[in-house]
């Protein structure tokens, strides 16, 4: 075990864990962070997607001991009031059905708003690509990116 000193969400946290536990794990058994959702464990359906700095990363995969400094940002910390632009979007389309991978849509959208904030259909696809939906609500999802860009 190891103590690590985490900055979720704009908060420090501190967590006592085996350094190769994933930050997963980290952020839903020892923070009760359930948002990010457990999919496949394997970082290949995006149910897991989180911020590390701006980039999308799959939280499954990834050892809370390669975290270090940088800020992590989950579904609970994209905005107080679930009010950020997907958000919103997602609802005006809507796009959930069951919603079990909602959570790792919008995240991954979110960091393809930051790095490309008028997104071509084209780079919609290729980000979302690898973000599995179940209910296949895609093009939903590809219409409320579109609409968040504009808002």
């Amino acid at each position: 075990m190891a103590i690590f000193n985490l900055n979720i969400n704009g908060k420090k946290e501190q967590v006592d864990v085996d350094p190769s536990t994933p930050l997963l794990w980290v952020l839903r058994d020892h923070l009760h962070l359930v948002g990010t959702k457990y999919g496949c464990g394997i970082a290949q359906c995006g149910a897991c997607t989180i911020h590390m700095g701006d980039i999308a990363m799959r939280s499954c995969m990834l050892p809370v001991s390669q975290v270090g400094n940088q800020a992590i940002t989950t579904i609970e910390g994209l905005s107080k009031n679930g009010d950020h632009p997907l958000q919103k979007a997602w609802l005006e389309h809507d796009v959930p059905q069951c919603g079990y991978c909602q959570a790792g849509q919008i995240m991954n959208a979110a960091a393809l708003l930051k790095a490309s904030p008028k997104p071509s259909d084209e780079e919609i696809e290729a980000a979302m690509n690898g973000n599995i939906c179940r209910c296949g609500t895609y093009v939903r999802i590809k219409a409320a990116i579109k609409t968040a860009a504009n808002s």
